[in-house]
C-alpha cells in the first residue's frame, strides 16, 4: 500500500494520549495534540481576569496534560527539541485540522458513549481513506464504529500502545468487522519498521492477547500467595530476574502501573468473558479488595504493596505491605534453597527445569503459576489468537518478559511439561496432545537456518513471521561460528559479511573480547567484505572494559603489565578505525566507557533508539584511555575547522566525561557527539544487527578504502587548558568536587587539550593516545581511585552512572 504518515492527529491529552504523541514526534511526524476545551475558570484564570475565550483557557487542559508529561520521568521524548513536533489545541476549535492527517487516533476516556460521539464529529472533517484507530484496551472494536460510514469503517481499527509507549514494545493491531486487510498489513508494517513495535494482529475479544494473558497471570500468582501464605518481598523475588521477568516483579510492578489499572481490566475481564473457563480467577482477591478500599493504589498514591518513607535521619527507606495484618514494615531478606540452586545456571533457558523441581515453597510456587500459564495460555488458542507464535511475541513485548509461555514450555520439554502439569491435576488444550501424539515434540524449532513454530490449523511447522527481516545469532551459531572463545563468537552473517558477538559478564571488554575484535577484523579482511559487531544481550551492549586485572596489576604496584594493558586496548581501538574493511558497530541499551570507545573508532554505528551511551571512567577515578579522550579531542578539532566556537564545543566534550554524562537515548548521544550524522539510528531492537549488515555491505559496495592514521589534530594546548583549570579551581574552591575530582579533572582537561603546548596546533592520534595513557596509569597510582574500583568489584556492578 502506497501510504506516508506525515502528520498524525491525536485526540485526547492524558496519559496514553501526550505519550503517544511524544512516540510519534520522536520518528519525525508531524503530531495535533487535542482534547476539550474547559467550561469553566479555573480560579487562577478568574484571578488574572481571563475570560473562556482566552486561548491560554481554550487549551489549559491539553496544555497542562503535554507539560505534565514531557517534564515525567522516564522521558517520553528521544531529545527536548522533538516537542516541537507536536502542535496543541482543543476540539471546539481545531478539530478541523484533521482534515490534514493522514491518521487519527483516538484516546479518549474508556466510555463507548462518548468514543462514537467524538467520531460522529471526527466524520464531518476527516477526509476520507485517512486511518481512524482507537487505542482502547478494552471496549469492543466492533462496536465502536457502528453507524459511521462504509469508507469510515473500512480505515477504522485498534491500535493499542503499551505504557509507556516509547519502552514498551507491543503494538496490538486489532480489526474491526469490515477493516480492510490492506490497512492491517499496513500498521502492522509501520508499526514494526517506522514505530519500533513488536505488532502483533490481535483478535476482537476482551483485553485482546497481553491483558488476557498478563492479568491473568497476575490474578493467579495473587491467588497462590494467599494459599501459600507468601510475602511481597518473596513474590516480587520469585517473579523477577530469575524467570526472565521485569526486575520489579509481580507486586512493584503492580504499584507502578497503577493498582486501579490491574483492577479496572480484572473487572472488565470478568464481566465480559463467557466461555473462558477459568473467567472466576478475575474475581478480586482479598489484598486487592483491601488496596482499593484504602485507595493505596502504588506509586500515585504514595503507597501500595511498597511505602516510601523517611527514617529519622531523612533516609529514605522503602517498607513493605504485610499482606497479614495489612501494615508496612521494613522488607525481609528472600532465601529459598531453589533460589540459591539457580544462581548457578546462567542461561534462563535452562534454569526452569531445576526451578520447576524444587523441594521447598519457591517450588511449589512454581508449579502452582508456571503450570497453570501453560494450560491457561494453550485454552486461549484459537480464541485469541490463532497460532502460539503471536501470544509469546505479545506477553514478551507487552510485559517485558524474555521468554513466552511456549518457549519457557520448550526450555523444560513439552512432554516433561505435560506429565508435571498432570501431576498437579492439570492439563492442557487438546492441540498439545494432539501435536505430541503425531510425534512433534516442539513448539518451536531451527531447521534450514531459519526458526519455526508448530502450525495449530495446519498441523505443520511454519517460519515466524518477519523473521526475515531480522538476523539472529542463536540461530546462527551452532552452524555458521567461524571461530570463538570463552567471551566471544565471530558468526559468518551471509553475503560475506562476519559478525562478532560479545557474551562475557555485561558483555565487558577483557582479554578474550580484545583477542575476539583482533582475530574478527584479521578474518574479514582476508575472507569477507565487511564487520558487525553486535549482540543480543536484553542487558548491555557493552557495560565497558573489565576492571578486575586492572585492579589486581595496579594492587601489585605492576604498572608496567597496566600499560602494556591499555596499550593493546588502545590499539585493538584503532584496529577498528584503521581496518581494511568496514567495521560497523550495533549498540543498544548500555555502551558505557569502553563499550562507547568501540563505537566512537567504527566505519558507521547503527544503533537502537534506546541507547544509554557515555565515557563513564570518571565515576572510577580514571579517565577514559581506550581512544575516548582522544576521539573526543580530534572531533572537536574538527568542528573548529567547520568553523563552530572551538572552546564552547570542547568545554561540552570535557563536561561530558568529567561529569561521566550518560545519554538516555541514541539521539541524546548524537548530541553529545558520540554518533556523527552519517550514523543511524534504529527504532526496532530485533532489525539493528541486520540494518547493520545492510550498512556494511553499501559501504564495501561503495569501494571500501583504508584510512591512513591522522596526524593534523587540532587541539587547543594552553589556551583550552587555561580555561578548564579555571573551572576546577572555582569548582574545588566552592566545595562543589574534592581534591581527588580536581585531580581527575585537570588530567583529563591536559590530555583533551593536547598537554601545555604554547599554542593550538595540530598533533597525531599517537600522541594523544600516549597523553591519555600516561593520565590513565598515573591516576591507578591514587589510593582513593583504587577504593572506588574495589567498592565496584566487590557489589558485583558494571561501571556506570
Amino acid at each position: 500500500m502506497n501510504r506516508a504518515i506525515k502528520k498524525v492527529a491525536i485526540l485526547g491529552s492524558g496519559i496514553m494520549g501526550s505519550r503517544i504523541a511524544c512516540h510519534f514526534a520522536n520518528i519525525g511526524v508531524q503530531v495535533l495534540l487535542l482534547d476539550i476545551a474547559p467550561q469553566t475558570l479555573s480560579p487562577e484564570e478568574e484571578a488574572k481576569g481571563l475570560r473562556l475565550e482566552h486561548p491560554s483557557v481554550r487549551n489549559r487542559i491539553v496544555n497542562a496534560a503535554f507539560q505534565q508529561t514531557i517534564k515525567a520521568k522516564p522521558a517520553s521524548l528521544y531529545a527536548a527539541g522533538f516537542a516541537n513536533n507536536i502542535k496543541l489545541g482543543n476540539f471546539d476549535d481545531n478539530l478541523s485540522e484533521i482534515s490534514s492527517a493522514d491518521w487519527i487516533m483516538e484516546v479518549v476516556v474508556e466510555n463507548l458513549a462518548i468514543k462514537q460521539s467524538l467520531y460522529e464529529k471526527v466524520e464531518k472533517f476527516r477526509t476520507p481513506g485517512t486511518l481512524v484507530t482507537s487505542n482502547t484496551s478494552g471496549i469492543p472494536i466492533h462496536l465502536m464504529s457502528e453507524g459511521r460510514s462504509a469508507d469510515f469503517q473500512q480505515h477504522f481499527c485498534g491500535t493499542h500502545f503499551f505504557n509507556p509507549p516509547r519502552y514498551l514494545r507491543l503494538f496490538e493491531v486489532i480489526p474491526g468487522p469490515k477493516t480492510d486487510p490492506a490497512i492491517l498489513e499496513f500498521l502492522l508494517q509501520y508499526g514494526e519498521t517506522q514505530l519500533g513495535k513488536t505488532a502483533v494482529l490481535c483478535k476482537d475479544t476482551p483485553a485482546f492477547i497481553a491483558n488476557r494473558i498478563g492479568v491473568y497471570s497476575m490474578m493467579q500468582t495473587m491467588k497462590v500467595v494467599e494459599e501459600l501464605g507468601l510475602t511481597v518481598e518473596q513474590v516480587d523475588k520469585l517473579t523477577s530476574k530469575v524467570v526472565g521477568r521485569p526486575k520489579s516483579g509481580t507486586f512493584r510492578l503492580s504499584d507502578v502501573v497503577g493498582l486501579d489499572t490491574t483492577v479496572h481490566v480484572a473487572n472488565n475481564l470478568k464481566a465480559a468473558l463467557v466461555n473462558d473457563e477459568s473467567k472466576d480467577i478475575f474475581n478480586l482477591p482479598v489484598m486487592l479488595q483491601r488496596l482499593m478500599e484504602n485507595k493505596w493504589l502504588g506509586d500515585k498514591t504514595g503507597q501500595g504493596f511498597y511505602k516510601k518513607t523517611k527514617d529519622e535521619k531523612g533516609k529514605t527507606v522503602i517498607l513493605s505491605l504485610d499482606l497479614n495484618t495489612f501494615e508496612y514494615r521494613a522488607a525481609e531478606r528472600v532465601n529459598f534453597e531453589t533460589l540459591d540452586r539457580s544462581k548457578a545456571i546462567d542461561n534462563l533457558a535452562d534454569r526452569f527445569s531445576l526451578l520447576l523441581a524444587g523441594k521447598d515453597l519457591a517450588g511449589e510456587f512454581y508449579r502452582k503459576t508456571i503450570l497453570e500459564g501453560f494450560r491457561y495460555a494453550s485454552n486461549r488458542i484459537p480464541e485469541i489468537a490463532d497460532d502460539l507464535v503471536k501470544i509469546d511475541q505479545a506477553i514478551c513485548a507487552g510485559f517485558g518478559w524474555e521468554m513466552g509461555i511456549f518457549e519457557t514450555w520448550d526450555a523444560i520439554g513439552v512432554m516433561q511439561g505435560i506429565e508435571l502439569m498432570k501431576a498437579e491435576g492439570l492439563a492442557p488444550a487438546t492441540w498439545v496432545t494432539e501435536m505430541v501424539a503425531a510425534g512433534n515434540t516442539t513448539f518451536y524449532k531451527v531447521e534450514g537456518g531459519k526458526r519455526l513454530f508448530y502450525d495449530i490449523a495446519t498441523k505443520k511447522y511454519q517460519a515466524i513471521p518477519g523473521a526475515e527481516k531480522q538476523i539472529n545469532l542463536q540461530i546462527l551459531k551452532p552452524t555458521k561460528t567461524v571461530s570463538s572463545n570463552d567471551d566471544m563468537h565471530i558468526v559468518d552473517l551471509g553475503d560475506g559479511i562476519l559478525g562478532l558477538e560479545f557474551h562475557s559478564k555485561m558483555n565487558t571488554m577483557g582479554q578474550g573480547v580484545l583477542e575476539g575484535i583482533q582475530e574478527a577484523i584479521a578474518t574479514a579482511e582476508k575472507d569477507f567484505q565487511g564487520l558487525v559487531i553486535g549482540n543480543e544481550s536484553n542487558e548491555a551492549f557493552s557495560a565497558g572494559a573489565n576492571l578486575g586485572m586492572l585492579f589486581m596489576f595496579a594492587m601489585e604496584q605492576k604498572f608496567d603489565d597496566i600499560n602494556n594493558m591499555i596499550a593493546t586496548f588502545q590499539e585493538t581501538m584503532m584496529r577498528v578505525r584503521y581496518s581494511g574493511i568496514p567495521v560497523v558497530v550495533a549498540p543498544h541499551t548500555l555502551a558505557l566507557g569502553g563499550g562507547c570507545e568501540i563505537n566512537l573508532h567504527a566505519d558507521k554505528i547503527v544503533a537502537h533508539a534506546e541507547l544509554y551511551m557515555g565515557l563513564v571512567e570518571v565515576g572510577v577515578g580514571l579517565i577514559p584511555a581506550g581512544g575516548g579522550t582522544k576521539e573526543m579531542a580530534l572531533r572537536m578539532g574538527d568542528a573548529r575547522r567547520a568553523g563552530d566556537v572551538e572552546l564552547n564545543r570542547l568545554q561540552e566534550a570535557f563536561m561530558n566525561i568529567a561529569t561521566a554524562r550518560v545519554s538516555t537515548s541514541a539521539h541524546e548521544a548524537r548530541e553529545m557527539n558520540y554518533l556523527r550524522a552519517q550514523d543511524r539510528i534504529v527504532l526496532n531492537r530485533n532489525q539493528v544487527i541486520s540494518e547493520a549488515k545492510r550498512e556494511a555491505l553499501a559501504l564495501a559496495d561503495a569501494g571500501y578504502v583504508q584510512k591512513a592514521r591522522r596526524n593534523d589534530v587540532w587541539v587547543e594546548g594552553k589556551q583550552g587548558l587555561a580555561l578548564f583549570k579555571a573551572g576546577i579551581q572555582g569548582m574545588l574552591m566552592g566545595r562543589y568536587i574534592s581534591e581527588h575530582d580536581a585531580l581527575i579533572a585537570n588530567k583529563l582537561a591536559y590530555a583533551i587539550c593536547g598537554g601545555d603546548l604554547d599554542a593550538p596546533q595540530v598533533v597525531s592520534e599517537t600522541y594523544l593516545l600516549d597523553l591519555e595513557r600516561e593520565a590513565f596509569l598515573s591516576l591507578c597510582g591514587e589510593k582513593k581511585t583504587m577504593d572506588r574500583i574495589q567498592s565496584l568489584l566487590g557489589g558485583g556492578k558494571p561501571l556506570r552512572n
